[in-house]
Order: structure tokens, then sequence, then C-alpha cells
């Protein structure tokens, strides 16, 4: 079996960090703090909620190469249109160096559909992940200007990925892993600022590991007289993730901030899903190895606020995302590859009520895969892909 986690990083956890490309660890300063930096939640006063949900379409094309490579045509993925929300809620007692916090949010996720005519449908034809982070948290600031903060992370996923068993039409036959876990993890973040001007944060998401326990499901009319159902479970683990950045505002009008956001996608190497038994007609195993070797990646992530007088404010970003999957071991339902994200927003705080809105554009330039390993049939995912997305993020907040 060769398909993947359906899924990458979701950053995009509020309107006003992603309008700022993300570039949001060294200013931390609403309730968001709790996922992007949770020292950042010592800054607040009294009682914040603030939620949001970020839209996004997605249009990835797989262009094959002519006969007989492959067969030459140019294809686009199903399931464009994703909603993802979230949520969080932070309380600072009056006159202590404390603040606690709740988030609720989506560190991961989305899913990617092929149609069957692609010539890679042996490799992967889908892939989803539902990946749901439960986050509470507490800061103390341990001076005036400088500030920690942790929490422990409960973690809910659920995979499924699917591929075709043979590459001729008729298409009627599929193998199936559908499975569900939960894991626990941790963050935790810093916050300094030695001078008026400039503010250092930094935060990091431990790894985690799930057992997701499910099911398989093989179909092959003709051959099977009906679908094979196994219970089935296989032990995914999600990378750690580490970010640095700096906060420069020259004038309390502006606020200029560069981050470095790595996550360690190798400890995503071979994931064996094990079957109560082996599909014997057809030849496939009771456990199937399937094989990441990913790589590490980076974000470099820029952003810029203007503040005006009126309680509005202005944001730009940009980012550069580096492709974490090699050649050797490409699939398609996760298509990856080095990709630009230009984003711009809005917003305003008053006394009470406070909301931002931002919109992103996508793009990632045409990656060509060659020398990718093949699926038992002799399909391989050779081709070249290219990505472009378009997203809009609402939050709205209440601070009381």
């Amino acid at each position: 079996m060769a398909a993947s986690a359906g899924g990458f990083r979701l950053p995009d956890q509020d309107a006003f960090a992603t309008a700022r490309g993300e570039a949001f660890v060294a200013t931390a300063d609403n309730a968001s703090a709790i996922f992007y930096n949770p020292a950042g939640i010592a800054q607040l006063e009294g009682q914040n909620i603030r939620g949001g949900i970020y839209g996004i379409d997605i249009n990835t094309t797989f262009h094959s190469p002519a006969p007989p490579a492959g067969n030459g045509g140019s294809f686009g993925n199903g399931n464009k249109l994703h909603a993802v929300p979230q949520i969080f809620y932070t309380f600072s007692p009056t006159n202590l160096p404390v603040a606690f916090g709740l988030g609720i949010y989506s560190p991961y996720g989305l899913s990617l559909e092929w149609p069957d005519n692609t010539g890679f449908r042996t490799v992967g034809t889908q892939a989803s992940l539902t990946y749901l982070t439960i986050n509470p948290s507490v800061a103390l600031k341990l001076s005036p200007n400088f500030s920690i903060g942790g929490g422990i992370t409960a973690n809910y996923a659920d995979a499924d990925l699917q591929q075709g068993l043979s590459l001729l039409p008729p298409y009627n036959n599929s193998f199936e892993f559908k499975g569900s876990g939960w894991a626990v993890g941790y963050n935790f973040g810093l916050l300094w600022k030695p001078i008026e001007q400039i503010s250092f944060g930094a935060s990091f998401h431990s790894a985690t590991k799930f057992n997701l326990t499910g099911r398989t499901e093989t179909t092959f009319t003709g051959v099977l007289p009906a679908p094979v159902n196994n219970s089935a479970s296989g032990e995914f683990p999600f990378p750690l993730n580490a970010v640095l950045g700096v906060s420069y505002r020259p004038t309390p009008k502006w606020n200029l901030e560069f981050d470095a956001d790595y996550t360690d996608w190798s400890t995503l190497g071979t994931v064996t899903i094990q079957q109560s038994a082996p599909i014997i007609p057809l030849g496939i195993p009771q456990n199937i190895p399937i094989a990441f070797n990913w790589q590490p990646s980076w974000y470099y992530e820029f952003g810029a606020t203007r503040y005006f007088d009126n309680g509005w404010h202005l944001s730009a970003g940009y980012i550069f995302n580096e492709s974490a999957v090699p050649d050797a071991n490409y699939s398609p339902v996760v298509a990856d590859e080095d990709r630009h994200f230009i984003s711009i927003g809005t917003g305003f705080k008053g006394q009470h009520f406070n909301f931002d809105i931002a919109y992103q554009f996508g793009y990632g330039p045409a990656r060509t895969v060659s020398g990718s390993a093949p699926s038992a049939a002799g399909q391989t995912a050779d081709g070249t892909y290219d990505f472009i997305s378009q997203a809009v993020l609402l939050t709205m907040g209440w601070h009381f």
C-alpha cells in the first residue's frame, strides 16, 4: 500500500496571524497565542475569547508523462473546499503574574482525492485526515519583560487512506484503511522583550504518536464475492515543531516580524498497517508496510502590521514553505512541493469587541517527479504537479 497521511500542518489558526504570514510567535498578543506561543497569554488582561474559521480552496493539477511512461493527460483533484474552525479562551486574574487558557484547534488535516484514470490509482486515490487538539495552558510573567508558558495537548486523529488494486478499467476495486485514535503531547513557549522596540519569541510543539485502530476494506468485483473487512491498526507519528521569531517595532504604529518555523517530518519513516488476516486471493499480506521517509522542512515567515489611531490595523505577509516529500516516496494524495503564500488582512480592536479577516493566496511552482517507487501493479507517481490555493480566515473576539 502506498498512501499518505493525507494533509500537512495547518498553521493558520488566527486571521491576524495569517494576515501577517503567520509571523506571530514574537508578538502573540491575543488569545490564539495558546497555539502560536503560550507565553504570550501573560500579556493579556481579564478574560478573552477568540474564535474563527479558516476556509480554503485547494487546486492541485497533475500532468501525466506522455506515453508510454503515462497517458499524457491532465487531472485536477477533488475535495477542493475545506473549512477548519478554532476557538481560544484566556483568563488573567487581577494583580497576579499568571494567565490560564484553553484552545481547541486543528494543527493538521485536510484531504485530497483523484479520479481513477490518472495513471497512478494503484499508488493512491484518496486520503483524508481529521486532527483535533484540546490544549489547556498556563503562562507566568517572571518579570515585566519576560514570560514563559506551556500546556498539555490531548489530540484526536481520524485517517482514511484509499488506493486502487488494478490499473485497468472497470475501476471496481480498492483497498481502504480507516482508523482513529488519541495521543497526548505538550507545547511551551518563551517571550522576551529586552527593549521597547524588539521582542523575541520561541515556541515548541512536541511530537505525537497515534495508534490508529479501525479496519481495512478490500473490494474486487469478479475476484472477491463480497468486500472483505478486517480489523486493523497502525502507528502513525506526527512531528515536533519549533518556531523562533523576532519582532521589531520602530514606532507604536508598526510591527515587523520574521519567524523561522521548523517541522521534523523525518520522524515519519515506515508505517505498518497490521490487519487481522491476509487477503489471500489477491496476495495482500497481513502486515502492509508504507514507506514515507519524509525529510524535515521549514517555513520562512515575514509579516508587517500598520496600526491606526481609530483601532483599525492593516497587515500583510509572506511565507516560503519547503517540500518535505522526496521523489522516491512521492505520494499524489499529498502532492507536496515548495510553496509560496502571500496574505493581506485588516481588523479592528475595540474596548470589548475585536475582529480580523485575512485573505491568503498560495502558489506552488510546477514540480516534476521522477523515479518514484512503483506500486505492486507497476504504476508510479511520476509526472508534474502544480498547486494553487485561495483561503479566507475570519476571526472574532470579545474581551471582558
